[in-house]
Parts: structure tokens; sequence; C-alpha cells
């Protein structure tokens, strides 16, 4: 795995949504789905369970890959996995 620095504002995020540094580490080392956003941008996404809730929600990780050390811009869980999830042709 490239080496990666997480933004103020991704660690904000995290925080406010109960996402742990080291699921987001995992996601990036081994993430179920990488969706390319444009030359700069990877959206590395899996589903994962929040026992709190105790449901699945899909977690998404954006990672400026032009940045070195690669830069995670921002992180956020969504329900809507359907809306994100990119099915395999």
């Amino acid at each position: 795995m490239a080496e990666i620095r997480i933004s103020n504002h991704a660690r904000e995020q995290m925080r406010e949504r109960g996402i742990s540094e080291e699921m987001v580490l995992g996601i990036i080392s081994t993430p179920q789905q990488t969706i390319r956003q444009g030359p700069e941008k990877l959206i590395y996404q899996s589903i994962e369970y929040f026992a709190e809730e105790k449901r699945n929600f899909l977690v998404r990780v954006f990672v400026n890959i032009i940045k070195r050390p690669n830069l995670v811009i921002t992180v956020y869980r969504t329900s809507k996995i359907e809306k994100y999830w990119q099915d395999e042709d």
C-alpha cells in the first residue's frame, strides 16, 4: 500500500460518523470496490457492519492519488448501498 496521509477534514468526518482510522486504512488496503473519479481521485469502498446500529453501511473513502503521500480527503458512510455499488459487468 502506498503511503497515506489523512486530512484534517477527513479526520473530522471520521470522528463525526464513527469511522475509525483502522477501518479507513483497512478499506484502502483491501477495498471491496475501487472507483476512479477523474484523473486525481480514487474512491475505495466496502460494506462494513456497525454494531451500534446493528446494520451494514457502505463506507466510502475518497483519496487524492496525485498527492505524495496519497491524501484521504473525505470519508463517509451511507445506508444507500445500492446507489453507489458498482455492479460487475
